[in-house]
């Protein structure tokens, strides 16, 4: 009897402790997005510079990915709406071909966006080390951070913990958000934030400092 209630008691715990601990932390997450995450361009204050956060420029059927088409939208109408003067584009280029940051860069500019006022940051390979590089290698300590809601409450935590003083503009949702593997696939990626965040995880490359407006791209990449 006793080596029963014991295993259930273990049980118990190892069940209800993730769901707690899930509960806490969004709890926190949301609370510190709560009045510094905005919907539309009117309501942005003007900053110098937005993090833009990278995705596949397609989706696995071959077809434009809705997240990346509505980033690159948002981040070109707070660019044309005067509410920031560079873009800081920063996304995976850890495979030969597959180049977040320079698939935003061309997108951008088909909608007008000057590519002076664009800086290309490739080693953003997950969100933790494309907020912590845009202060450690980019100097920036104040951003808008332009990405889907659900990301940018991640996005903003990750700045407040990293010393950045930053808002987020929410670029429009997909109905792909709304399902249940976004959902756990979000809160694992909330995981590893915490993980990194109290370890104090240095992104997985550093490197020298880079100047916005002084970064020069090779002749390809023009």
């Amino acid at each position: 009897m006793l080596r029963t209630t014991i295993v259930l008691a273990v049980t118990g715990c190892l069940v209800c402790v993730p769901i707690i601990a899930t509960l806490i932390s969004e709890r926190l997450i949301k609370a510190n997005a709560l009045g510094r995450s905005f919907d539309s361009t009117e309501e942005v204050p003007h900053h110098p510079v937005a993090l833009v956060l990278g995705t596949a420029a397609g989706s696995a059927s071959g077809r434009p990915n809705a997240y990346f088409v509505n980033r690159v939208q948002a981040a070109a109408a707070l660019y044309h709406a005067g509410k920031v003067d560079h873009l800081l584009l920063s996304g995976d280029n850890g495979i030969q071909g597959y180049n977040e940051p320079m698939d935003m860069r061309r997108s951008l500019m088909d909608l007008g966006v000057d590519s002076n006022r664009i800086t290309l940051d490739f080693a953003g390979f997950d969100t933790y080390d494309s907020v912590v590089r845009a202060k450690r290698i980019f100097g920036q300590e104040r951003l808008v951070i332009v990405s889907q809601r659900f990301h940018n409450e991640r996005a903003l935590y990750i700045a407040r913990a990293s010393g950045i003083d930053a808002i987020g503009f929410n670029a429009e949702e997909t109905g792909i958000t709304r399902t249940a593997y976004s959902w756990v696939r979000e809160r694992g990626a909330r995981l590893k934030m915490w993980t990194y965040i109290l370890l104090g995880v240095d992104p997985y490359f550093l490197g020298e400092p880079v100047t916005l407006g002084e970064q020069v791209l090779p002749a390809s990449m023009r």
